[in-house]
């Protein structure tokens, strides 16, 4: 299970490596002056640059379902369930997240992403069932 997490941590740090080098081009553009990161306002007129939106948004949602998984995993580790079904489930998690992501940083299909995001729900519910029926039984 520590594979899994790692590689969501991965993809975490990667996402937001893309998110820093997006922000610091704005800048060094002068499509954003950086005290836009003091508060994230835009000045009066000024539009958020598009690659600046994508990469940060994409940033945020490593930190959303995510967590749901990181819990997960952690009590998997703690309980000591790790049987196969746990271990693919979260292997086909990640698999949905980096989708996502790239999904989201490339030609951003809304339809396409969104199967990826609910795919990845439908992993976490099933690593989270399993992780219940396990203490259960």
């Amino acid at each position: 299970m520590l594979y899994p997490l790692f590689a969501m941590v991965l993809l975490t740090l990667t996402v937001g490596i893309l998110a820093l080098k997006a922000r610091y081009a704005s800048v060094k553009n002068r499509e954003l002056e950086l005290g836009y990161f003091r508060d994230m306002q835009a000045s009066i007129g000024k539009a958020v640059p598009e690659r600046v939106q994508i990469t940060s948004r994409c940033y945020n949602n490593q930190f959303e379902i995510p967590v749901l998984f990181y819990a997960a995993g952690i009590c998997a580790i703690a309980m000591g369930v790790e049987t196969w079904l746990t271990i693919l489930t979260a292997w086909l998690f990640v698999g949905t997240r980096v989708v996502h992501a790239w999904i989201h940083l490339t030609y951003n299909h809304v339809l396409h992403r969104m199967r990826a995001f609910w795919a990845g729900i439908l992993f976490v519910l099933v690593l989270w069932g399993e992780l219940f029926t396990a203490k259960l039984f």
